[in-house]
């Protein structure tokens, strides 16, 4: 078997992925923003993020500059060659990098290397399964490291905060799921989806979990009793209020799937795959004699609105120059330019929404971690640090951002007091807040941070006009400090330069809403 289109097939699996949404996750994005006040800060977020959602199909361009670790599931018929589909995936990848599609996101464990091209040792991720049936099944989901990173495996029984003791049974899985959307607060990109997996051991337990991602978000569990602990779970896990973002608010979860498989005695474990809004999985069916596609497993989003279909005169004005008053947030809306003074900073609160033009640097993890003990290659007295690692490509006229989101800060969180305090940063823009040291920082030295939407890749990017320079690509693109000029970017501040910090309020009244779940319900 020849299969001489395979590997173009493959390549518009990705495109297709990264780009265009599906139709059962914008239908539960829509469903989500009629739940929340558009005028509230998660409001405001999710309204960011439909406008992200559309911009991404036109432009052809990855929803979120996080496309995370490309993860196949193949059923094969008996007899196919998975030596060579292998080849062909590896080949599609490739240029799907190079093409801007994905992000180079494989990196050398040992060395810190990115291979630049998202093949490695272990990357992509391939499962192979045969079947009976004459057709060749493949599906691909996109899953980011920000949502990766608040996955979850508890061993029961265990004692969980505010919740008390969670057994070996239903009502035990119970209260590990409702732990790990609390857990997860705003870092994980909520409004998220989760997949549960229900017994096997540490391994299988999560890889049970991540294929529940790959459920249609609109099905019923076969299982009577898995079907009624999703419909549970939908229903309460947005009442402990930690909202789009963590900002706070009526939406937390889109989605949750449940699936069991056999464990042993000694072991009962409750695994918790966790996926942001921007929930990227797709299929095709392939011909086996042609490697041609002759079907989309998942409904395409084109055509399909995330709007909720209340009137769009009313969308509130994020980005409106000058310095405004918001009566419904009870917050304002700044401008600002860098390089930003101490008085311009200190005048800030928590809730305000900040409009930054001028120069700002990305800088993750590895240059945080060089920043400790060099200098830095550019002034950033009264600079912004942005928590990003874009997706580029270049051409004759230069480097251009394709995708610019945020990345989850708090993994800065041993650094970023020191840097800011040590260079006389005095704005750091990410998602999902940080933590003690990075406030008191904030504090003594005057600085804030700035909470932009997290997966609003190409909103954020056509902020940015202009690419002026670029340091430390040795260290990968992702993580090299990029030099950015912008305009018109917003975000909002949730940790200030007096003591206060929207995440630790989010935090602390999640939690107190969370011991409203102790009793048991299932018996």
């Amino acid at each position: 078997m020849n299969m001489q289109h395979f590997e173009d097939s493959i390549y518009n699996l990705i495109v297709e992925t990264s780009t265009n949404l599906p139709g059962d996750v914008r239908r539960a994005v829509a469903k989500g923003r009629a739940l929340e006040d558009r005028a509230t800060r998660s409001g405001l977020a999710l309204t960011t993020i439909a406008q992200n959602i559309g911009m991404a199909e036109q432009q052809v361009s990855p929803i979120c500059q996080d496309t995370g670790m490309p993860t196949f599931i193949i059923h094969t018929p008996v007899g196919i060659n998975q030596i060579e589909m292998k080849k062909d995936i590896h080949n599609a990848i490739v240029r799907a990098t190079k093409n801007g599609k994905l992000r180079p996101n494989s990196v050398d464990s040992l060395t810190g290397e990115n291979s630049g091209d998202n093949l490695g040792a272990g990357t992509p991720v391939i499962h192979f399964e045969q079947w009976e049936e004459d057709k060749i099944d493949v599906r691909l989901i996109l899953k980011g490291g920000g949502c990766e990173n608040k996955n979850i495996q508890y061993s029961l029984p265990a004692e969980l905060e505010g919740l008390g003791k969670a057994g070996r049974d239903l009502d035990g899985i119970r209260k590990c799921i409702l732990h790990a959307v609390y857990q997860a607060q705003g870092q994980g990109c909520s409004a998220g989806f989760i997949g549960v997996g229900i017994g096997g051991d540490r391994t299988t337990g999560y890889e049970l979990a991540k294929k529940q991602l790959f459920r249609k978000v609109e099905d019923v569990n076969p299982i009577e009793d898995l079907s009624k602990l999703e419909d549970y779970i939908m229903e309460n896990a947005n009442k402990l209020g930690i909202g789009t973002m963590g900002f706070g608010g009526e939406v937390s979860l889109l989605g949750c799937k449940i699936g069991v498989m056999n464990r042993l005695p000694a072991s009962f474990f409750v695994s918790v795959a966790y996926n942001c809004w921007a929930f990227r999985r797709q299929g095709v069916l392939v011909d086996p004699l042609t490697g041609n596609i002759e079907d989309w497993l998942y409904e395409s989003g084109t055509g399909i609105s995330v709007d909720d279909g209340r009137d769009q005169a009313s969308e509130p004005e994020v980005a409106s120059a000058g310095e405004n008053n918001n009566a419904a947030t009870g917050s304002r809306e700044v401008r600002l330019t860098t390089p930003i003074s101490e008085e311009d900073i200190r005048s800030l609160r928590v809730g305000d929404v900040v409009i930054l033009s001028g120069e700002m640097h990305t800088g993750r993890d590895a240059l945080h971690k060089y920043l400790m003990d060099h200098d830095a290659p550019v002034d950033l007295d009264g600079a912004v640090i942005y928590h990003c690692g874009p997706v580029m490509m270049k051409d004759e006229e230069g480097w251009h951002v394709k995708a610019a989101g945020p990345t989850t800060s708090i993994r800065e969180e041993p650094y970023q007091g020191d840097i800011i305090k040590k260079f006389g940063i005095r704005a750091v823009i990410g998602k999902g807040g940080m933590g003690p040291k990075t406030l008191k920082a904030l504090q003594e030295h005057g600085g804030v941070y700035l909470n932009a939407i997290g997966g609003a890749a190409q909103y954020y990017a056509e902020c940015i006009k202009k690419v002026n320079a670029v340091d430390f690509m040795e260290f990968g693109i992702p993580e090299a400090m990029w030099h950015l000029d912008v305009d018109g970017f917003a975000a909002i501040v949730t940790m200030d330069a007096h003591g206060n910090s929207l995440h630790a309020d989010v935090e602390k009244d999640s939690a107190a809403k969370l011991t409203q779940f102790k009793e048991p319900v299932f018996k």
